[in-house]
């Protein structure tokens, strides 16, 4: 099998250049393929390679599949096309309802298309007069865009619906919010209002081609797997999970957020803001992040007064002494920086979280099962965490009998303009039941 390289996962990492290296543990080719391509999500991987693992292991007797961190689907669209039983855990609820509008790809096409350009055209006999959006959309949009988005979530929001169909509607909103705006929105970026984009799509063009794009996967699609397996996803924290039967799964796919200060709430507060689901960035905390594990700084400011819970934590035994040592070290370090930002923190509270998410995954996985974690290291203020041997160990001591890492590709290894210069990589953390 050959694999494209575009490199599409490397928006999370701004500062590094694109070499030739494997990158199947990235969204890159997802873009190119049916359904897949709905949602952009960039902290994906490559659906290819996932199908490639499922079909090996099915071979061993593994057709029940868990991904603890479904994100927007991948793992679960490929278990439907190969026939066998997959479960995801998403907590963010707002990816959760991509991934379960992904998910139903198999819904009649030409009723989806008939219910969903109803909406449009609901939308354009609609006449908003509406000037006073929330400061985030009046950044984002001059008052004629912003004016057509809100006479379709109006449309959404008055038009009786089925269920089915009330979520394919969401989702095709949802997805051409970005597209619709000529400041710097792209997607999963940060909004930054202050930059434009050469290439802006009217919305209700948008939402109409939209509909057609999906309308001819769903046809092609269905013409391929006219009968497959239905996978689930449920909106559950992967560090307590209770929708899924003990000792069910053989096969864990899946890639945890990286320790490196992307905020996934953040990442998401324009769509939020849009539907009013938050009215801020201040409602983040509360309505998503407290959900999510521990990967971010802005998630950890005010986990002063739980960290020496977190520290003392049994979970934590196997690698307790090095990471005291990194927290420590970390937390002297952050006086030198203006940001002063809480690494300490969030290294310690990451790697609490992700041994609860082995202990949780223990209860529900068989003793003959394998599990794949893509994962990459860390190096806060250039300091070196072993994200690969950490976990490994953790996951031992969770119940798992062995772990061994595959490196895929370098990362940081091109000098200029870098925060700091330590190298690091990614691959996959490979578990033994």
């Amino acid at each position: 099998m050959t694999y494209r390289t575009e490199n599409i996962q490397l928006d999370l990492f701004p500062e590094e250049e694109v070499t030739g290296q494997d990158y199947t543990a990235t969204f890159a080719d997802n873009m190119t393929l049916p359904v897949h391509k709905w949602y952009r999500y960039t902290a994906g991987f490559s659906a290819v390679w996932v199908n490639e693992l499922i079909k090996k292991e099915k071979l061993n007797g593994r057709n029940k599949i868990i991904d603890p961190f479904a994100g927007s689907g991948t793992v679960l669209l490929e278990c439907e096309f190969e026939n066998v039983d997959g479960i995801g855990i998403e907590a963010h609820p707002y990816i959760y309802r991509i991934a379960k509008a992904k998910l139903n790809w198999n819904y009649p096409a030409d009723k989806f298309k008939n219910r969903a350009l109803l909406i449009l055209a609901k939308a354009k006999t609609i006449t908003i007069n509406k000037t006073d959006f929330p400061k985030l959309i009046s950044s984002c949009y001059p008052i004629e865009i912003a004016q057509k988005l809100e006479s379709l979530k109006q449309a959404w929001i008055n038009e009786e619906q089925e269920d089915d169909i009330r979520d394919f509607n969401w989702f095709i909103i949802t997805s051409i919010l970005r597209i619709s705006s000529p400041v710097g929105t792209a997607q999963w970026q940060y909004i930054q209002p202050n930059k434009t984009k050469s290439k802006v799509v009217d919305p209700f063009v948008a939402f109409e081609q939209k509909v057609n794009d999906m309308y001819t996967d769903m046809k092609r699609l269905q013409n391929r797997f006219p009968k497959s397996t239905k996978s689930v996803v449920f909106n559950e924290d992967a560090r307590n999970i209770q929708s899924i039967p003990d000792k069910w799964g053989d096969l864990v796919i899946t890639s945890p957020p990286y320790a490196n200060n992307y905020d996934y709430a953040d990442a998401t507060r324009l769509e939020m803001i849009f539907w009013g689901d938050i009215s801020g960035w201040g409602d983040l905390q509360d309505n998503v992040r407290k959900h999510l594990v521990r990967a971010c700084t802005q998630h950890v400011s005010k986990l002063n007064g739980e960290i020496n819970d977190i520290l003392s934590n049994k979970r934590l035994d196997p690698i307790k002494t090095e990471l005291f040592e990194v927290f420590e070290t970390l937390k002297a370090e952050r006086l030198k920086h203006g940001g002063k930002k809480n690494y300490h923190l969030m290294i310690a509270a990451y790697f609490n979280d992700l041994a609860n998410v082995f202990y949780s995954l223990r209860k529900v996985t068989n003793d003959n099962c394998l599990m794949c974690f893509v994962i990459g290291d860390s190096a806060p203020y250039g300091i070196y965490v072993p994200v690969d041997k950490w976990l490994g160990e953790l996951a031992v001591s969770a119940g798992f009998k062995s772990y061994s890492f595959e490196k895929l590709r370098d990362r940081n290894i091109k000098w200029k303009n870098r925060k700091h210069t330590v190298p690091l990589k990614e691959g996959r953390l490979w578990i033994n039941g």
